[in-house]
């Protein structure tokens, strides 16, 4: 194929070729602008046909690529002839080469193209002439041009301290002009090797530098294909540093021209397995990145959401089963890039290793001397290594060993033997029955990392090097033994959900899950939520609670609901992970109802007494309650860096303190009276340290009915009595106040106004114009008519409001909603159309409509499901409006691009909605007016 590719590449050389022939016959001098217009002409017509080729998968990325190199080689060999014929006459040599990613033979559609203008001596003006000439016709051809003008000594000069110089010119090839000069360098080149050592960690540095740069998880949602962890450049980087190591020893070391394949694949080290792994990888995304460029119409290295599906269709990634095709497509791209990251494990420390010896460093009086002897192992340079006796195809069961011996010992693992790990990988799977293995295994995954305020040390650093549990499963995920061990976590490995709320792969993001839960118990989390920290020292399960962690989302991807499948296989794992019976039953109970106390939280009433009763009759107990709080905790904080805030912190720990309350058999939340009481009681007392009037006290305390005394704290209590007491005496028909509560993350909106139709969706319709994203409010009628209305809303940044003209601008907003002054449908209009990105149309969310009558004994819970937009409470709360239906609280969560409303609601008559009909009606229009409103949002973003 790609034999094929060149020979089709070469035809277009010399059609190009006769053109310019048949100009010069025409007209004899051919003007500059004709010469263009050939040009131009030329690669318009070829690369179009690489397109078609490309698209019409009759070839794939690297033969498109060998295709467009050999193409533009072709135009710089005809440009550098028809320079010489129209500059002035040059007696001194150049030779044009091609250098980085063009120097190796392939090219993408949009990128640059590298090139050195290699001369034997200092640049004369004729010659000066000439580059400028052929730089200017390629600007003017659209092309973009990385240039450098240098002789052959400036070269040799530049390499001493530039590495990324020393790395093009070892892709340097000639592509027009005097080759003795490019020979002449490649001969100097290979005579001054300088020193590889430091090339080497210079590369190395680099790439850790651009990993942090461009992503250093390789497992985001949305990578960057060429500068991101296990991305072209680290396929590039392996090759380069390969080449330096064998040039230095005086290895044999040939590389292919073009790179068909990663240069690394020359080394004796790898498999023909690993090599073609490498093949494949190197390929794929390849093939990917020329996609990218064609959709973008420019050089994008971003696998972005909007563009991940129609790549997945274009390289015929179709749906099967409930797994959507795009989320085929990055399952295979995340393989891929973890086959790369894996053949680094296997080709650094065999580099490192030429340039520097290994170190023998174990000794009798070592304390894991014993404890190595038997495993065959050793130490090098401080590290845990293999000797020519360890066998683990023979003996699997080290594999595991070695690795509790390193945290007993506080050992780091040496790189040589992370690679033996990975190159026996499927001997793990006849571990699965072994017991003594499994708690083993069982050991690494509850591993206790270091208190906080020691430092954990990096491997060949004095000090203690102990590992966490999540360091561990890191470990056992990159080198294949998780999923030998534990089949149904293959399934997993590399499993993305196309939505923009979890931004890790199914494995990355449980692992991640494990390692916050270790950074809790340690410590360092006790300032920012100090209720979990004090809950984890109580735990008497601390095992199913790690077990718990690692496979509560072990499920996703098979369709059907992830925590019932997912209970099922906890069932099964528990007794092969040394669990108890009962442990086994709490994990499976815990991987059941992981999202129990989130979704309770962010979408249920939690002052409503049925809340707080169904949910402790499901927990039944107080240490599966701390079980559930820490886990949901540490599975929220693994989704991303943005998802935890301190309003998801506020409401998780209020519910579990009632819950709490209940199952301790305190005060119970069925006696709501006594709550009443109490609350009033606390508000009078607070009122009075105010110096608040009897009289005034005496009005507030019978305004309000029960469900308001329980709604509020007495701080908020008494701040509302100050309001209410103005409004009162200014005879104000509205009043608005903004309070920022930064240690919640939210700002608290209290409105006070004669109750009226609709007054809710004006409210929510204001809030939604300033640009603010309501997460909970509350709504209460007072028994003299006015309506105490209670919103908490947070910023884009998911923060507070909190500067006084954004306070302003709030208050300002929703008074002139409430009073029709604003055009609150053209404004969210607009505002669709200014903050919409193409995205949220390609992914699908289906509108859900579910109504319960059984989650409140007061109330007919309304939990919608729908697509995010700005002004969608607004619109709801309309509908709801509409329909006569009162509401008393609603509850927002937000997923990505999946919203989730929950609208506690009345009929006109205070009392739930029960007849069958009536409930059908409710959810036919509100499923109808969010068709209607998605369709104007699709339309608005295309």
């Amino acid at each position: 194929m790609i034999e094929q590719a060149l020979t089709n590449a070469q035809t277009m050389h010399t059609s190009l070729e006769t053109a310019i022939d048949a100009l010069y016959r025409e007209s004899g001098t051919p003007t500059r602008e004709d010469a263009v217009a050939i040009f131009r002409r030329h690669l318009g017509r070829h690369y179009g046909e690489i397109r078609q080729l490309f698209e019409g998968r009759h070839i794939k990325g690297i033969a498109s690529a060998s295709m467009m190199a050999a193409l533009m080689d072709g135009v710089i060999d005809c440009l550098d002839d028809f320079a010489r014929k129209h500059t002035s006459a040059s007696t001194q040599p150049l030779c044009i080469c091609a250098t980085g990613g063009y120097g190796s033979g392939l090219l993408a559609p949009h990128s640059d193209i590298d090139l050195l203008f290699l001369t034997s001596s200092a640049l004369t003006p004729p010659l000066a002439e000439r580059i400028e000439f052929i730089l200017y016709f390629l600007w003017d051809l659209g092309i973009r041009v990385g240039h450098a003008t240098r002789s052959v000594a400036g070269c040799l000069e530049a390499v001493k301290t530039d590495i990324t110089i020393r790395a093009n010119l070892m892709d340097a090839r000639p592509v027009a002009g005097a080759l003795t000069i490019f020979t002449e360098l490649q001969n100097c080149l290979l005579s001054e090797k300088g020193d590889a050592r430091a090339f080497i960690l210079s590369a190395l540095n680099e790439m850790e530098r651009r990993h942090k740069q461009f992503g250093d998880n390789p497992f985001i949602v949305e990578p960057n294909i060429k500068e991101g962890r296990g991305g072209l450049r680290d396929l590039q980087t392996l090759g380069w540093m390969a080449r330096i190591a064998s040039e230095s020893d005086g290895s044999v070391f040939t590389v292919p021209h073009p790179h068909t394949e990663p240069a690394f694949s020359a080394l004796d080290i790898l498999t023909e397995q690993e090599r073609q792994r490498a093949r494949r990888a190197w390929n794929f995304l390849w093939t990917i990145r020329l996609h990218l460029h064609y959709i973008a119409g420019r050089a994008d290295e971003r696998l972005l959401f909007e563009t991940q599906p129609v790549i997945g269709a274009r390289m015929g990634y179709a749906s099967h089963g409930r797994q959507q095709g795009v989320e085929r497509f990055m399952r295979h791209y995340f393989l891929t890039v973890r086959e790369i990251t894996r053949l680094g494990c296997l080709i650094e420390p065999v580099i490192m290793a030429r340039l520097d010896p290994p170190q023998p460093s174990l000794t009798e009086n070592n304390p894991a001397y014993a404890a190595l002897n038997e495993l065959h192992l050793t130490l090098v340079d401080g590290q845990i290594a293999p000797t020519t006796q360890t066998d683990f195809d023979a003996r699997p069961a080290d594999m595991l060993r070695l690795m509790e011996v390193a945290q007993n010992h506080q050992l780091p693992i040496h790189p040589f033997t992370i690679r033996a790990l990975i190159q026996n990988e499927r001997r793990a799977t006849s571990l699965r029955d072994d017991a003594d293995t499994m708690l083993v295994f069982a050991r690494l995954l509850t591993a206790r990392g270091l208190p906080s305020g020691v430092e954990k040390k990096a491997p060949g650093q004095d000090g203690p090097c102990r590992k966490t549990a999540a360091d561990w499963l890191h470990l056992l995920n990159q080198t294949g033994l998780m999923s030998a061990i534990l089949p149904e976590w293959s399934r997993v490995v590399g499993q993305m959900q196309f939505d923009t709320y979890h931004i890790y792969t199914v494995d990355e993001h449980s692992i991640a899950a494990v390692r916050m839960l270790g950074e809790i118990e340690n410590g360092r989390m006790a300032d920012e939520i100090p209720i979990v920290y004090t809950l984890v020292e109580a735990i008497q399960s601390r095992p199913v609670l790690y077990f718990a962690t690692l496979i509560h989302d072990i499920a996703k991807g098979r369709g059907g609901d992830h925590s019932v499948i997912g209970a099922e296989i906890a069932a099964r794992l528990g007794p092969s992970l040394g669990l108890k019976a009962e442990e086994t039953e709490s994990l499976s109970w815990l991987v059941l109802h992981h999202l129990l106390l989130s979704q309770t939280a962010f979408r249920r009433d939690i002052d409503d007494p049925r809340t707080i009763l169904d949910l402790a009759d499901v927990i039944q107990s107080p240490e599966r309650l701390r079980l559930l709080l820490i886990l949901t905790v540490a599975d929220i904080r693994a989704v991303s860096t943005t998802v935890w805030n301190a309003w998801k912190a506020t409401l998780l720990r209020e519910l579990y303190i009632r819950v709490a309350e209940v199952l301790e058999g305190g005060l119970a939340a069925s006696e709501t009276d006594e709550r009443i009481n109490f609350a009033k009681a606390l508000a009078e007392k607070m009122l009075q340290e105010n110096r608040v009037k009897r009289g005034e006290t005496a009005r507030f305390l019978a305004r309000g009915y029960g469900s308001y005394w329980l709604g509020f704290d007495s701080a908020t209590h008494v701040r509302h009595a100050r309001l209410l007491a103005e409004a009162d005496a200014a005879n104000a028909p509205l009043s608005v106040e903004s309070t920022p509560v930064p240690s919640r993350d939210v700002t608290e909106v209290t409105v006070i106004s004669k109750d009226r139709i609709g007054l809710f969706s004006r409210i929510a319709g204001g809030l939604a114009v300033a640009g603010a994203s309501i997460v909970d409010a509350r709504i209460h009628t007072l028994r003299d008519g006015f309506a105490l209305d209670t919103f908490w809303i947070q910023d884009a940044r998911g923060k507070a409001f909190d500067t006084p003209a954004q306070l302003m601008e709030l208050n300002s907003k929703i008074e002139r909603s409430i009073n029709d002054q604003l055009d609150v449908p053209g404004l969210l209009c607009r505002a669709v159309a200014e903050r919409s990105r193409k995205r949220m149309r390609l992914i699908n969310v289906p509108i859900r409509v579910v109504i319960d009558n059984r989650a409140s004994d007061r109330h007919t819970v309304i939990e919608i499901n729908g697509r995010d937009r700005p002004g969608l409470l607004y619109r709801i709360a309309q509908t709801l409006n509409g329909l006569g239906l009162q509401i008393s609280s609603a509850h927002i969560t937000t997923y990505g691009v999946r919203a989730v409303d929950v609208f506690y609601v009345r009929d006109a008559d205070s009392n739930k909605i029960t007849a069958l009909d009536q409930l059908s009606r409710i959810r036919g229009a509100i499923i109808e007016s969010l068709t209607e409103a998605d369709s104007v949002f699709i339309e608005l973003e295309s």
